[in-house]
């Protein structure tokens, strides 16, 4: 696929990266010399400097038979206006980075389409997202839902107390259960497991199960599941009113802000929750707040670094479940390996969101999740391919991949060794990133 990205910050240098490592024709445009120099030598890609909003630039970077136009500079009205005249020129797909929800309301859908933005990324709405799933599953730290809940992703920190402490897959497999080991995250590496893999206290263990399954999972995990109802959230971000708004009364929220400005705003936009200003970073301003009375904490400063402190601090405090927003992608394996719970990072969430647009344009990939170092891969198997050639087994596959579970018919399946694959099954693949596209020549 040809992919053209409008703007070279965090989130499109991010983009660029994993569209690279996956052999697509990846072109990025940005006024900024410096950072596409940074780009040019490190990646797999083709830079050009100009203005996105400008026509003889994208004229010049080829959008005129591009694939997917990516817009995500740090401003709404130019990645809405670079998408238009992208479209103009002959770009197939167009998607802009916004940060007005009312832009994202389905009533003003067609009027968006219309001047030439198809689809929109709203990373706060995702984030919001996110963190709701968090607050309902708790004793996760990462859940992702497939097909409509058809099988479920969950990732679970191992306790001392998990019944599976210790086990070697080939061992599980000897026994009755129903979910599938994907992945294993052990010392800031991602591994795919074979059978001779020990799963170890404190591993981050990726499951793909069923809904009617997944419930098991608690107990084998040494978790309990708990009803969150109060929850205190540092930060009165984008993301905390988006939050508010979408959570409705589910959760009781109390929202703590140096800014009293901000605090002001909140009030208005966030009617609903008690608005607190302080400094969340004070252990005694988080006792008056009642941190010892909450069932969950929510850090959305502005700083990745304060986020994870903060969290740290909640602990202490007894709050069972926190969730910090790390954007700093080089903080998140750290983040991962200390207590404090589920991490949010809007980079990672558009990019997945991207990748599952992706599917609009090429129907043999539907990325749905983007980890820091692993992706899951959707793939659907085609009629003569070498995945449908045996059971999964025999066919010798890499060991920077692993088959998790598919969907046939509508109805979602674990897959075993003795799985035979079908021409027109929709396939959920973990792969290490760099390596989805060897991974897809097996279902050509």
């Amino acid at each position: 696929m040809k992919i053209v990205i409008a703007g070279s910050g965090e989130v499109g240098t991010h983009l660029a990266k994993l569209l690279s490592n996956e052999e697509q024709d990846i072109t990025v445009v940005d006024s900024d010399g410096e950072k596409l120099s940074m780009l040019d030598s490190n990646y797999n890609l083709l830079t050009f400097k100009g203005s996105p909003t400008s026509f003889s630039t994208l004229r010049q970077a080829g959008v005129e038979d591009c694939d997917l136009f990516i817009a995500v500079t740090p401003f709404e009205t130019r990645n809405i206006i670079a998408c238009a005249i992208a479209k103009s020129l002959g770009a197939s797909k167009t998607v802009a980075r916004i940060d007005n929800y009312e832009f994202k309301d389905p009533a003003n859908h067609e009027f968006f389409v219309h001047i030439g933005a198809d689809d929109m990324i709203y990373p706060e709405y995702l984030a919001a997202i996110e963190i709701i799933q968090a607050l309902r599953h708790n004793w996760v730290r990462h859940w992702f839902e497939l097909h409509n809940g058809e099988l479920i992703l969950v990732g679970v920190k191992l306790r001392d107390n998990a019944p599976l402490k210790g086990m070697q897959l080939k061992e599980l497999g000897m026994t009755e259960h129903s979910f599938h080991v994907a992945a294993i995250k052990r010392n800031h590496e991602t591994i795919i497991p074979g059978g001779h893999d020990r799963l170890e206290v404190n591993d981050i263990v990726y499951f793909m199960t069923t809904r009617e399954h997944v419930d098991s999972l608690v107990a084998l995990c040494g978790k309990t599941q708990r009803k969150i109802r109060d929850v205190l959230i540092m930060g009165g971000s984008r993301i905390a009113i988006r939050l508010c708004a979408m959570a409705g009364d589910e959760f009781n929220f109390k929202i703590m802000d140096m800014d009293r400005d901000r605090c002001l705003v909140l009030s208005e936009k966030c009617p609903d929750a008690t608005i607190i200003n302080a400094d969340a970073r004070d252990t005694d301003a988080l006792l008056d707040a009642g941190i010892t009375d909450m069932d969950a904490f929510i850090a959305l400063a502005d700083s990745s670094e304060t986020n994870i402190l903060t969290c740290l601090s909640a602990k202490e405090l007894g709050v069972v479940k926190t969730i910090a927003e790390v954007e700093n992608l080089q903080f998140i394996s750290e983040a991962e390996g200390l207590n404090i719970g589920t991490i949010i990072n809007k980079k990672l969430l558009a990019s997945s969101r991207i990748f599952q647009m992706l599917l609009d344009s090429d129907t043999s990939t539907s990325k749905c999740l983007a980890l820091a170092d692993a992706e899951v891969a959707e793939i659907v198997a085609r009629e003569g391919s070498k995945i449908t050639r045996g059971p999964v087994k025999d066919l010798k596959l890499s060991r920077d991949m692993t088959i998790a579970g598919l969907i046939r018919d509508g109805k979602g399946y674990l897959v075993s060794g003795n799985t035979v694959i079908e021409p027109g099954d929709s396939v959920v693949v973990f792969t290490l990133n760099g390596v989805i596209h060897k991974v897809e020549k097996l279902f050509k």
